[in-house]
């Protein structure tokens, strides 16, 4: 073992040796708080990954959308949100509240916000459940909650951050271990993120507009979705994986210097990639630019992180046969670094140009999430839950069941969605010696259907292990006896230690430690998102696209609450392909008014960003109504909701009001008038719908949603006549 390897484990929840000069007492680790988060997190998780398995069947078998609170634009963001913040989240707080006592040699700084911390976040995730399905959402990626939950989450991420730095800063072990360096890292950044990307003017209590709009609404959503990723699926995890990977593998960190590499490039370098989900978009070059370079960087810390974790296990590989849950670990680092070398390699325009919309992007983050997130989660629960009992796990046989079916779920799952997604990038760009598309788009969704059972079938074994490991670990609660409180003999302060590092020095003043932090992960952020959001507020003088009017809104409203964003994009590349078959490629100055932006990142179906006035009024209805009545091999679920609904018009002026304040040019008397202005529309578009319906023995009424939301879909890609000296076009 090296020296520099000692020196940063030899405080990996070890007690100091006797010193007669030294003053000692005993304190208590609370392991309530623990088996209350662990408890969470197998419990959301198995409801996570059970939404994951119907939406993934939904997309081959459309008719299991048999509800409109049930359907796929609904619920596929209750999956992501239960995935990544009620399982992944409650993962962290185990760990985190685990390790951090026992590596400051201090009790947690408050109990009471411990628990608060508890109940708060279980609160905000029952409220995500019930708000998603019922089509209350914002539309942005990994941020759909609204307002008010919105405010919850930054009360309650304020508590548990203050409780962690408190306990860091009155720790009494000198040296600040790097487990607690990405602990820091994640709680700084993703406030930052969130507060941010959350800012938006509400209409009603379960209603906002973001306050930025178009590409700078992109702007900013991209930098927290790559950053979400990054600071709460990412360094978080690196924290327990330097805490409990040592500990399975009873040896210590192979190396400190390597740790210190590891986390001041990541924090620095994560904050600047987030415009590469935005390549060959209305974003500018410049940030485009800066994505790709800061995407490809990331490669080497990840790499460093991750060769860090497999060393520290090799003393360990004696076990890997035996032992779970090292292999839990060992799939868990090997994931983290294909996900952290695809992900740059996705960034590199040629690759993105293939990829991007297409379900390759599902495998590389389910790579993450299953891979990454999800083993090493089972085996630090493994590990842990059997200590705070005061046990053994009940079945080591079945942990290893659960290893090698988690394992080939995944293996199914991520080879299904790679395939699908290289032959769509494939299909779709596909174009004749005489110059036409080879495939229509239906055709290339026709083709990845079989990966889509594949997808499922992976899926369903991966959630089988989850509920094996409910059933292991609920044996091995009920054989032994919670610990309470574990007991540890620690000094009455830290002792002072001899510096060998310029980097210990560092650990050692926690506030300086915290503030360097805070500025790695700002100044990227801050050079990206300003600049934009100052471009933002010069409007052109004379804009060719106008507003949306009153019942365009409701209809744009109606097209985000039932998610379609989900598998619609609004974003036409500059590729001869998607020329030929949508149009002309998106400008900046066509989404102006658009809070939020609608770009989407997945294209189940066409984009639509031209579909104003490509097909009639009676199409978008029966359409909706049965989407296999217009298109026979349409995947799409039937929206009979929306056909029979009545519109609600009870918001319609406070929308536009909104909207007027954050600087749409909507005039007073357009706010006042807005309703009578909606039924003005609404009734000269059903006199021409009906007449459209005649031939099919249907009739619409105008206060139906469905009136509004064909309204709006035949409003898009009106940009579409600017004039080519238009000063819009280049904005």
């Amino acid at each position: 073992m090296t020296t520099e390897t000692m020196d940063q484990n030899k405080t990996l929840d070890s007690s100091h040796s006797a010193n007669p000069d030294m003053a000692f007492e005993t304190v208590a680790y609370d392991n309530v708080i623990v088996r209350n988060f662990a408890v969470a997190t197998v419990l959301w998780g198995f409801v996570g990954m059970l939404v994951g398995l119907i939406i993934a069947l939904q997309i081959p078998f459309p008719s299991l959308n048999f509800h409109e609170y049930l359907s796929f634009g609904r619920i596929r963001p209750l999956h992501t949100n239960a995935v990544i913040f009620a399982f992944v989240g409650n993962a962290i707080f185990t760990g985190v509240y685990y390790s951090t006592p026992r590596l400051c040699k201090f009790p947690m700084w408050s109990s009471t916000l411990s628990y608060l911390h508890f109940w708060g976040w279980q609160l905000i995730i029952v409220s995500a459940a019930i708000t998603l399905p019922l089509g209350i959402s914002t539309n942005k990626e990994y941020a759909e909650l609204e307002w008010p939950i919105d405010i919850a989450i930054t009360v309650i991420w304020v508590v548990f951050t203050l409780n962690l730095l408190m306990t860091i800063f009155k720790r009494r072990e000198k040296h600040m271990y790097v487990a607690l360096w990405f602990y820091i890292a994640s709680v700084l950044a993703v406030a930052l993120l969130h507060v941010v990307n959350s800012l938006e003017w509400p209409v009603h209590f379960w209603k906002s507009y973001s306050i930025y709009a178009g590409v700078q609404d992109a702007l900013v959503q991209w930098w927290y979705g790559h950053n979400a990723v990054a600071f709460f699926l990412t360094t978080p995890f690196l924290g327990l994986m330097y805490y409990f990977m040592p500990k399975a593998a009873r040896r210590p960190v192979y190396s400190y210097r390597l740790s210190i590499i590891h986390f001041w490039s990541l924090v620095f370098i994560y904050m600047w990639a987030g415009p590469h989900h935005l390549l060959y978009s209305s974003v500018p070059d410049w940030a485009q630019s800066l994505g790709v370079v800061f995407s490809v960087m990331l490669i080497a810390p990840s790499w460093g992180g991750m060769i860090n974790g497999l060393l520290t296990l090799r003393g360990a590989f004696d076990r890997l046969i035996a032992d779970p849950i090292i292999k839990f670990m060992v799939v868990a680092v090997t994931c983290y670094g294909m996900s952290t070398f695809e992900g740059p390699m996705m960034s590199l325009k040629a690759v993105n140009g293939l990829t991007h919309f297409t379900d390759y992007v599902i495998a590389h983050v389910h790579v993450g999430a299953l891979g990454w997130n999800g083993m090493l989660t089972f085996g630090m629960l493994y590990w842990l839950l059997p200590r705070i009992y005061n046990t053994k796990l009940h079945s080591v046989s079945l942990a290893n069941t659960h290893f090698w079916i988690a394992t080939v779920g995944m293996v199914f799952y991520v080879l299904s969605m790679y395939s699908a997604g290289i032959l769509q990038g494939l299909m779709w760009k596909e174009i004749t010696p005489d110059g036409i598309l080879r495939y229509d788009f239906m055709e290339t969704l026709m083709e990845i259907v079989p990966m889509h059972y594949g997808r499922a079938f992976g899926g369903a074994l991966y959630l089988l292990g989850v509920v094996l490991m409910a059933y292991n670990l609920y044996r091995t609660m009920s054989a032994g006896s919670l610990q309470r409180e574990s007991l540890a003999k620690v000094p009455k302060a830290a002792p002072q230690e001899h510096i060998h590092h310029w980097h210990q020095y560092l650990e050692g003043n926690s506030g300086l430690f915290t503030v360097m932090t805070l500025a790695a992960v700002a100044v990227g952020g801050a050079v990206e998102i300003v600049p934009s959001v100052v471009m933002s507020m010069e409007y052109p003088e004379k804009p060719l696209v106008t507003p949306y009017t009153a019942l365009e809104i409701e209809g744009r409203d109606i097209y985000i609450r039932e998610g379609c964003y989900n598998c619609h994009s609004q974003m036409i590349r500059p590729f001869k392909d998607e020329k030929m078959r949508y149009g002309s490629p998106s400008r900046a100055g066509e989404h102006i008014y658009d809070h939020p932006f609608t770009w989407g990142s997945k294209r189940t179906g066409p984009d639509l960003l031209r579909e104003g006035g490509k097909r009639s009024h009676d199409w978008h209805y029966r359409h909706m109504q049965d989407p296999r009545s217009t298109s026979p091999t349409s995947l799409m679920p039937a929206y009979q909701n929306i056909v029979e609904d009545k519109l609600d018009t009870t918001y319609t002026s406070k929308k536009l009001q909104v909207m007027q304040n954050l600087g749409v040019p909507y005039t007073d008397e357009q706010v006042l008038n807005a309703v009578q202005d909606l039924e003005v529309q609404a009734q000269e578009l059903t006199a021409e719908l009906n007449q459209q319906l005649k031939i099919h023995n249907l009739e619409a009424s105008h206060d139906q949603e469905i009136i509004a939301l064909i309204a709006y879909l035949q409003k898009l890609g009106r940009a579409e006549l600017l004039r080519p000296d238009h000063p819009l076009k280049e904005w």
